[in-house]
């Protein structure tokens, strides 16, 4: 497979995430499971305009891209994040921001050559 074709391939697979993560409400969230670590959607309401059922539905968003992992304890459902997936997204904005600087040093060499 061209390295084309799997960078290709990685941000298709990446989409999802940043689909997920494009969604102020979802940030939020996922910041917070990142500073407090695990947390039931109770603790995560606390201090929020939002629902419990509306962040029910975000958390159900971040599962559904593999960012965030449910688990039940007790009566309660407890949220963590899913390192592997912020590791994938992270590795996806790498290789942009390397094709990003190795076209600006195309795009340099063309500029500075000379005539």
């Amino acid at each position: 497979m061209s390295a084309s074709r799997s960078s290709r391939l990685a941000v298709a697979d990446a989409a999802p995430l940043f689909a997920a993560l494009g969604d102020e409400t979802r940030l939020k969230l996922v910041s917070r499971l990142c500073v407090e670590g695990p947390l039931s959607i109770a603790r995560l309401s606390d201090g929020s305009d939002i629902t419990r059922q509306a962040i029910t539905k975000h958390l159900q968003a971040l599962s559904d891209a593999g960012l965030v992992l449910g688990t039940r304890s007790g009566r309660e459902r407890i949220w963590q994040l899913e390192p592997r997936r912020l590791e994938k997204a992270r590795h996806c904005l790498e290789q942009i921001s390397e094709q990003w600087d190795a076209a600006i040093e195309r795009l340099r060499g063309f500029v500075e050559r000379d005539p």
